[in-house]
């Protein structure tokens, strides 16, 4: 820089920019020539996303709740908070997080024999779902559930009427009507 007082304008030190740009160029050089750590393949995920644990619970939140433990679903891959499930889900299955857990998001190519093995695999599965309907089973199950829903209202309707005989004259106090001048209301039931 100058130090002539009447000179107001920056003077620029070339030699010295001149080396910082070729220190960057270096650097830029340097980062393309080192190899990149290979991502793995994006592959299914091997554990339940737990979106039930807080359904209906409340908890108290104050300024010095930890963020994994305050409001919404905590995400302890990215060290991040989502307020609701279906943002959590998006989050957990987007790039960023992806990312984080060391994986790409391009995902393997399958051979022809992989695709064979997993339609043999699922033809498989249907094969044991599909089993011998047994007509005279399901009967017998039918008739027993009948049976056990006579039983329930024969029960409800004893129970009801060992209710009604328990109170006497449909609730009225006795002093009271032998006060208002009448034993009863004159129904053919007899007090017992």
């Amino acid at each position: 820089m100058s130090t002539r007082p009447d000179d107001h304008r920056r003077k620029w030190d070339k030699k010295e920019f001149e080396r910082k740009a070729l220190d960057r160029i270096q650097k830029i050089k340097k980062d393309e020539t080192e190899p990149e750590t290979p991502r793995e393949l994006l592959k299914v995920r091997d554990y339940k996303v737990d979106l039930d644990s807080k359904l209906g619970k409340s908890m108290v939140i104050n300024k010095t709740t930890p963020s994994s433990q305050s409001g919404g679903y905590f995400c302890n891959v990215c060290d991040c908070v989502v307020k609701d499930s279906i943002n959590f889900l998006d989050h957990i299955n987007g790039k960023k997080h992806q990312r984080n857990l060391g994986m790409s998001m391009k995902v393997e190519r399958s051979s022809l024999e992989q695709v064979k093995e997993r339609f043999n695999k699922n033809k498989r599965k249907a094969d044991d779902k599909v089993k011998e309907y047994d007509l005279d089973q399901k009967i017998k199950e039918v008739q027993e559930m009948e049976e056990k829903a006579k039983e329930l209202k024969r029960e409800k309707k004893k129970r009801k009427k060992e209710e009604t005989e328990t109170s006497n004259d449909g609730g009225f106090d006795e002093d009271m009507m032998k006060m208002m001048g009448f034993g009863n209301f004159g129904g053919s039931r007899k007090n017992v």
